[in-house]
């Protein structure tokens, strides 16, 4: 279930505090008005935030195996293949 972030679009409230998070379902409408204050409020566009738990989700072969392609850079503009399907060679030049 995504967090979603909201603003309150005029005044502030000691719940707001600027902004505030709220778990909702993909299907449920976005909120129109702060669940504590009542004050209007908008959904604001935030930066996704995910993490890899333990280094073996980072092995060329689970990369290559779930459909990625590895690269690691060899010299300015120019990146070799590691991993999964792909060009062998990538220049940025």
């Amino acid at each position: 279930m995504p967090i979603y972030e909201y603003a309150p679009k005029d005044a502030d409230c000691p719940h707001c505090h600027g902004r505030f998070e709220v778990f909702q379902h993909l299907s449920e409408p976005e909120l129109r008005a702060c669940p504590e204050c009542g004050n209007p409020c908008i959904r604001v566009i935030s930066a996704s935030n995910f993490a890899i738990s333990g280094s073996h989700h980072l092995k060329e072969s689970k990369i290559a195996e779930k459909g990625f392609t590895q690269y690691r850079k060899v010299e300015k503009g120019k990146y070799e293949k590691t991993a999964g399907n792909g060009p062998d060679m990538i220049n940025s030049d």
